[in-house]
């Protein structure tokens, strides 16, 4: 296994670099640059600015210009909030997203994989069927939907929690985006536990056990669990994708300081180095995540062999 992690680690640079130029290039050609909105500014003063950031050289040459820099570290400076580099604002805004995603990741494992196990152990009962229309719930409704319903129940009629702000990272201010962020993933991991531990609960090693005389919750915790969980272990790619993607709407939902502000902020204002800073950052962690993913099903499953 640290073979095959040695060598998916190498490749995520070149799959890395792929997304640093495609990420590059359509930013640039999208209709718009990040001075258009200042219309006060002269020809002359126009000019300086686009030298002065590099902008009046060939598409090319700002290309490599900015992949030297890159391998510096340096993401370059903001061009719209010039008393700030890109890695400044990186570096306030990640903290904050980092933890909202890791409380929502946390949170949908937790709960999903909880209901799942509830779902199949009951299944076809009143617990089953609650489980399940809670499901289809949890799919159906995107976040846009559920974050002001859930911000007007628990913070406006019952004022349980507070419906915006950050106030130093409290959290209690974590509690509704983080929920509203998990929902969707728990309802899928929801229904991958209770349809892959059903699957489990009729194989043939299961049959043997119960013949034996082996308990039910024995055969759940001892031998069904663990198989039953692939499915869930792969769902983590692309669910790690999700929450990255649903932050971008939560954080503005619920004024959150985090990077998605910064995302949202930078694709309007065309603010190329801010943008092109968060795809990397997202990039990274979905590719990282995603690695992690693997490693873990080879962990649960002995028969995966990484030749």
């Amino acid at each position: 296994m640290l073979r095959y992690a040695v060598r998916r680690i190498a490749g995520l640079i070149p799959t890395l670099l792929v997304i640093i130029t495609a990420s590059f290039f359509i930013v640039r050609l999208a209709p718009g640059g990040p001075f258009d909105q200042e219309q006060t500014l002269s020809r002359e003063v126009r000019a300086n600015l686009d030298r002065a950031y590099g902008l009046d050289q060939p598409m090319v040459v700002q290309y490599g210009r900015y992949l030297r820099a890159l391998a510096h570290g340096d993401f370059g400076p903001s061009f719209k909030q010039r008393d700030f580099s890109v890695t400044e604002l990186i570096a306030q805004g990640l903290p904050v997203s980092g933890a909202l995603g890791l409380t929502a990741i946390v949170l949908a494992l937790t709960l999903g994989i909880a209901l799942g196990v509830a779902a199949a152990v009951w299944r076809q009962t009143s617990v089953d069927v609650g489980i399940t229309s809670f499901v289809v719930l949890g799919i159906a409704l995107p976040g846009f939907v559920v974050g002001p319903l859930l911000a007007l129940i628990f913070g406006v009629y019952l004022q349980w929690l507070p419906v915006a702000g950050w106030e130093g990272g409290a959290p209690r201010y974590f509690v509704l985006p983080a929920l509203t962020l998990a929902l969707p993933v728990i309802a899928y991991v929801t229904r991958l536990t209770r349809s892959s531990l059903l699957d489990v609960f009729r194989a043939n090693f299961i049959r043997t056990a119960r013949a034996r005389g082996v308990g039910g919750w024995r055969i759940l915790w001892g031998h069904a669990l663990r198989p039953a969980l692939l499915p869930v272990v792969s769902y983590i790619g692309p669910a790690t994708a999700f929450v990255v993607t649903g932050s971008l709407v939560v954080e503005t939902v619920f004024g959150l300081p985090g990077t998605g502000r910064y995302l949202v902020q930078g694709a309007i204002n065309r603010d190329y180095t801010l943008v092109m800073g968060m795809v990397i950052v997202y990039g990274t962690l979905v590719l990282l995540l995603n690695l992690i993913a693997d490693l873990m099903y080879g962990w649960l499953d002995p028969r995966v062999r990484y030749e």
